[in-house]
């Protein structure tokens, strides 16, 4: 159903460039944090930015029927520091999308009843919910010098829920049910 709100597009819009630099931004992380010999915290960030991916896309969806040109205005980190500098980038974004920004959109998306908008927006912010937790265990070890704890997990990193991550970083067989549908 196409989105009728100019607000809520302009959400919908904002948040597809914010979980885009997101992706790209834990990639670049995830690849510094395995040349800092921390495997398993480039396999999280790979995983989260997936997740990402898949919050850009459901985004993306929603529009889908609104060609042509927009600004779009998203926060965004960054630089590369150190592997817990980066973690706490990480965190501090997380945490703008659970207290500020998802919260804000997802009631104007449910006060416009843009239904579609509200199911991609929520579903979001529960997600960025474990991406915090995850970051923090993640930032903690490496604060610690502990990482032989995360190394001890033997299941894939599961960033989205159905979505899980092979030993190697790389997105495993199954598929995250709201990824890459077509418009």
């Amino acid at each position: 159903m196409p989105v009728k709100n100019d607000m809520t597009a302009d959400f919908l819009r904002s948040a597809y460039g914010g979980e885009s630099m997101a992706s790209m931004r834990y990639l670049i992380w995830g690849e510094h944090a395995a040349k800092q010999g921390m495997p398993n915290i480039a396999r999280l960030f790979a995983a989260v930015a997936f997740a990402e991916q898949a919050h850009a896309t459901n985004h993306f969806r929603e529009l889908c029927d609104q060609a042509g040109g927009a600004a779009v205005t998203a926060g965004a980190v960054f630089g590369l520091g150190s592997v817990a500098e980066n973690l706490q980038g990480a965190i501090d974004g997380e945490l703008h999308e659970i207290e500020q920004m998802y919260p804000v959109y997802l009631h104007t998306a449910r006060f416009q009843q843009e239904s579609g908008a509200e199911r991609a927006f929520r579903y979001a912010l529960e997600a960025e919910k474990i991406h915090a937790k995850m970051f923090k265990t993640a930032q903690d070890a490496a604060k610690e010098n502990n990482l032989p704890r995360l190394r001890r997990e033997e299941k894939p990193l599961q960033a989205v829920p159905g979505r899980k991550i092979a030993s190697d970083g790389k997105p495993a067989a199954t598929h995250y049910r709201h990824v890459f549908l077509a418009c």
